[in-house]
């Protein structure tokens, strides 16, 4: 168990980091995936999957041999697209298919894994899927490892529901899916509200053009799949994150190592040439976050590092976006996951949009403290951050800044706030404070700190006491590129100072999103590692580039 004090430090660094987080460049993650060919028959789209072997690397230096479903072949395409996209002959989780509601999807299954795993399969269980080839299963059609006609099994079935959706072995699924047989199918609306491209959503997206004041001359591209997550207008969003957990006990993976090595050129079918791998009693070890584990899983996505660990988690958003969080449980285990910051308001599971019963044009979701991924279960959730409530300047603002002939030197220093009916500056999407909640402007965080110490900034130094001042605390809360000078300047109070500006002078608030089971937190049981992240809230002036 991790001892009250050490997780009460964490929470503390939590809440105001407002400094360094990352050691390297800025790395973000969206919702990547692989778009498929056209069918001659019906259109829609093709993806050709293979299952093998390999092994992940984790952050303790071990590498987990693992089976995982890849591309046989290369991809019709990414999407969104990134630099340095891949897509191997094994990844988990596997490549995320991306398909449009109403679409008939093809999807054409090769088997690679060493003859002894025997056959296996993939369900899609939110759909009516149609079979074919292969040989019959118990649950459906499976692939044989051998080089036959039968190796190949073909799935077809219509993108009926919008959402996000799991996909996984059919085949013994205690060990199969245990060693990485499993991915996710995004299913975009066919019909997306005209809600989400007006209104807020629409001055958000103006918020990242190249006429803002925040970051004038560099435009954000926006790496949403859709603009809305189902054909309703409550589900509008304005960034979108993939996140699928699962977890690993490393005694069956070894051991599935080690006889599909010994029985490595064994013929299909002979007796004992199968694995006879134990997967009770379950002991995971290891806790992963789309096959990573903290802090892999805040590097960049398709990393060399990890080839058969494309995707990463590591979520960024501004202030009053709306955040749509898609979570896989792929496990055997439910993790109660923590987004802190804020409750995630739940639209659907498994492409099911939740409505209210009387009133089909609201949503009823529940709003929720902890997102417990259920095993085989997904959700789309809403996560929002604005900073109202807080009673201080999120922004640093200081009405007393220099000024020359009435004018500020530092136009940032003191922008005008005009609320709209909802009490948000939402008037002026090109500013630098676009959604600051203005009840709280120009209210510093401690009038009078406790030890009258001065931060040589716009806003007072916080009370160390109440906040860890640290290589992770850039010295003020303001959020910007400023914050690196005001920490490490002539009046910075860190003499030296042991602060690192990076990413780029990125500054934000960073949140801790980990699973409440502490042992979850912990990779191979050090601490700190698992099914852990941060979600850093980006003030304007930073653009998020989810390139990378």
């Amino acid at each position: 168990m991790i001892k009250v004090t050490t997780m009460n430090r964490m929470l503390s660094l939590s809440l105001l980091l407002a400094g360094a987080l990352l050691s390297g460049a800025a790395v973000h993650a969206a919702a990547p995936g692989i778009t498929g060919g056209t069918a001659t028959t019906t259109g829609g789209p093709v993806f050709n999957l293979t299952a093998q072997a390999a092994s992940l690397n984790q952050p303790d230096g071990n590498q987990v041999y693992a089976w995982g479903y890849g591309c046989n072949g290369a991809p019709a395409g990414f999407a969104p697209t990134m630099p340095n996209q891949t897509c191997g002959t094994m990844q988990v989780p596997g490549p995320t298919l991306i398909v449009t509601e109403g679409q008939t999807v093809t999807v054409t299954l090769l088997n690679g894994l060493p003859t002894a795993a025997g056959n296996t399969s993939i369900l899609f269980p939110d759909f009516q899927v149609t079979a074919t080839g292969g040989v019959t299963g118990l649950m459906t059609n499976e692939a044989t490892p051998t080089a036959t006609p039968t190796n190949t099994v073909t799935y077809s079935f219509v993108a009926s529901t919008p959402g996000t959706h799991a996909y996984y072995s059919g085949t013994q699924g205690d060990l199969q899916i245990e060693m990485g047989l499993y991915g996710a199918i995004i299913v975009l609306p066919a019909t997306v509200p005209t809600a989400c491209t007006s209104g807020v959503h629409a001055s958000n997206v103006l918020a990242q053009s190249s006429a803002s004041a925040a970051h004038p001359g560099v435009t954000e591209t926006d790496f949403r799949l859709a603009a809305s997550a189902y054909d309703h207008p409550a589900s509008c969003y304005d960034r979108e994150y993939l996140f699928q957990f699962a977890e690993m006990d490393l005694n069956i993976h070894r051991t599935a190592q080690a006889q599909a090595a010994l029985k490595a050129g064994c013929a299909a079918g002979a007796i004992g040439c199968s694995l006879e791998v134990p997967t009770e009693p379950y002991h995971p070890n290891y806790f992963v976050v789309n096959g990573r584990s903290m802090p892999d899983d805040m590097d960049p996505n398709y990393d060399a590092v990890y080839p058969h660990q494309p995707y990463n988690g590591n979520p960024h958003m501004h202030p009053g976006e709306d955040t749509l969080i898609r979570v896989i449980g792929q496990g055997r285990w439910q993790h109660p996951f923590h987004e802190h910051g804020n409750h995630v308001r739940i639209l659907g599971r498994d492409g099911n949009l939740i409505t209210s019963a009387t009133d089909p044009s609201s949503l009823a979701g529940p709003l929720l403290f902890t997102t417990t991924t259920t095993p085989g279960q997904a959700f789309d959730g809403i996560f929002y951050w604005t900073g109202r409530g807080l009673n201080w300047d999120a922004y640093g603002h200081n009405p007393n800044s220099p000024k020359v002939n009435g004018v500020f030197v530092d136009p940032a220093a003191d922008p005008p706030c005009t609320p709209d009916a909802n009490g948000y500056n939402t008037g002026a999407p090109l500013a630098v404070n676009y959604f600051e909640w203005c009840q709280d402007h120009n209210k510093p965080l401690q009038a009078a700190p406790f030890g009258d110490v001065p931060s040589g900034g716009p806003a007072t130094l916080p009370d160390a006491n109440i906040f860890t001042n640290g290589a992770w605390y850039s010295g003020s809360p303001y959020l910007g590129p400023d914050a690196t000078n005001r920490a490490t300047g002539p009046n910075s109070v860190f003499q030296p100072s042991n602060v690192q500006g990076n990413p780029a002078n990125e500054r934000g608030y960073a949140f801790m999103w980990h699973s409440h089971n502490e042992r979850e937190i912990t990779t191979n049981n050090v601490f700190p590692g698992g099914m852990f992240m941060m979600m850093l809230v980006d003030s304007r002036e930073f653009v998020i580039d989810e390139s990378n």
